[in-house]
């Protein structure tokens, strides 16, 4: 036996390694969070004690940990109190759940909901009249599925005192009738954070209880790190809080997010924080966003959607957009831009290609739901990864269900929709992710859709576009490997060798062998962030 033991390992299993001078291996034994051994069995016991926690991988695969790469674990977390509308179809599912919310909220109590989709309005339009009758005299707050459009009823708009239009020095709207009074929209988040802030507020210690709850649910489901979208020099002493208390259970990088309205003050405080870092979270990213979303007519087009929408930029200054992506990298950061339309996508590849690569890490563009054949390969050419998120697919699998994704297309966009696999075929790095609350976090559901492009499980459903779906090594490389490239981290992280870290998910079966039908139900043997057994399911007590 080794003189020193090691903390854990797992015997048995079939480890899908992604080390290319050694695939495969049945063992894997780790100390002090960091892999000291991967081989066969016989080798691996040679670190194993009379102390050493053995999983028994009998019938499992383990493969590298798997990581969200674009999510929102504090956002999200706050964003999905109230009642959940994501399975609302119609608008009187709509009614009828936010009317059993406030019977069980009680009188005076605001109303919240989340995750509604668009389609549901899509004939009343949204606005506040549509849902009153459910909410009466109630205050509520209704977030749309992807975080870019809310609903306020009249009380809540008169409680956060929004009684007319207002100017954003973003693309931000309060939408108003003709004559001034708003209608309860509110566009991209400058307007609906004016309502947001009125809405009582958790205490410190109910958001931190509800942060812990939420990374435990991501352990539960595999994952063993999150790349987070939105973030800020505060949150760091959220990710302090978390870690003091034991309860920040995955590897997590949190970035420092820039807006139009983001005064000087702020940026060069944001600027001194390149590499900021506790055990398990660290800073070293800048987030941007160059557009909105298609289905609300914020998205950005090279050639404007039905009726001109989805024509302009976030920014209304974009050399100050430039500006600061040069300066960031300069300082040592790495820039992720929300880029919807192919418009955007060529803004960010523009100011990407004129500040130079970043020192760690790659530039990324995130979404990429529309994109030209002339901007494909440019991705490959200056070294920037292409942030896809399969779950945004959904809807676009029932072509015979309205969509006001495609309402808001100019012609020719229909067939250039998330073309995840021409970048991979250009030679781009994939990077996947959920962008969670917007969709499912759970990566096995979100592999099936890459793979699929229709819901898994959904024989009847028409996958959109299947020449861009995704083979299971690059969805699974999405999810690790292309992971630690974006983040920079590619020799630590990514792949099981000695000296990488202990980042470790552990599954029921193969998952480049099991049909991608079958993945969303993939069970979860065990998660493993270094070093520490964050998740147990079956037959690892």
């Amino acid at each position: 036996m080794n003189s020193r033991q090691a903390d854990g390992a797992i015997v048995g299993a079939s480890l899908r390694t992604l080390d290319p001078s050694h695939p495969t291996a049945t063992a894997a034994a780790w100390r002090d969070g960091m892999l000291v051994a991967v081989g066969d069995d016989a080798q691996v016991r040679e670190h194993i004690g009379p102390t050493t926690d053995v999983l028994d991988g009998s019938g499992a695969t383990v493969v590298p940990g798997l990581v969200d790469t674009h999510i929102h674990p504090f956002h999200g977390t706050e964003g999905t109190r109230g009642v959940d509308l994501r399975e609302a179809r119609t608008l009187d599912d709509v009614r009828r759940l936010l009317a059993a919310e406030r019977a069980r909220c009680g009188p005076d109590t605001w109303v919240l909901g989340h995750s509604v989709r668009y389609e549901p309005f899509h004939e009343s339009g949204i606005r506040a009249d549509a849902i009153a009758d459910a909410t009466g005299e109630s205050p509520a707050l209704v977030g749309f599925y992807d975080g870019h459009t809310a609903l306020a009823t009249e009380p809540a708009l008169a409680r956060a005192g929004v009684d007319g239009p207002r100017e954003f020095a973003e693309f931000a709207e309060v939408v108003c009738d003709p004559d001034g009074r708003p209608t309860g929209a509110l566009l991209e988040n400058g307007a609906i954070e004016l309502v947001r802030v009125a809405v009582p507020a958790w205490s410190i210690e109910e958001r931190l209880d509800a942060f812990a709850a939420t990374f435990r649910a991501f352990n539960a489901v595999g994952l063993t790190g999150v790349q987070a979208m939105l973030g800020d020099p505060a949150l760091l002493d959220v990710c302090r809080a978390l870690e003091e208390r034991g309860e920040l259970t995955a590897r997590l990088v949190v970035p420092m997010h820039l807006e139009p309205a983001t005064g000087e003050e702020a940026v060069e405080a944001m600027l001194a924080l390149p590499d900021v870092r506790g055990r398990l979270w660290r800073t070293g990213t800048a987030k941007f966003f160059l557009d909105g979303v298609l289905d609300s007519g914020t998205a950005w087009l090279v050639d404007p959607g039905p009726d001109g929408v989805n024509a302009d930029p976030f920014w209304p200054d974009l050399d100050r957009y430039r500006d600061l992506v040069d300066r960031f990298t300069a300082a040592g950061f790495s820039c992720i831009t929300h880029a919807v339309g192919d418009g955007a996508v060529r803004g960010a590849l523009d100011a990407y290609e004129a500040a130079g690569p970043p020192a760690r890490g790659m530039h990324r563009v995130e979404h990429i739901e529309t994109l030209t054949d002339a901007d494909l390969p440019r991705f490959a050419a200056l070294g920037v990864a292409a942030g896809m998120q399969p779950l945004h697919l959904e809807g676009l699998d029932e072509p015979d269900v309205p969509s006001s994704w495609v309402d808001g297309l100019s012609d020719g966009r229909y067939e250039r929709g998330f073309r995840a696999g021409d970048l991979a075929r250009a030679g781009a790095v994939v990077a996947l992710g959920s962008d969670w609350l917007v969709a499912d976090f759970d990566p096995r559901v979100g592999m099936a859709w890459a793979m699929l492009r229709r819901k898994p499980g959904a024989f009847d459903h028409v996958p959109y576009l299947p020449e861009q779906a995704l083979d299971a090594e690059t969805v699974l490389r999405g999810y690790t490997t292309a992971a630690a490239e974006v983040a920079g981290t590619e020799r630590r992280e990514g792949c099981l060798a000695p000296g990488r870290v202990a980042d470790l998910t552990v599954l029921g079966a193969d998952p480049l062998a099991v049909a991608p039908d079958e993945l969303p139900d993939l069970p979860v043997v065990a998660t493993v962030v270094a070093g520490d057994v964050v998740f147990r399911g079956y037959g690892t007590a």
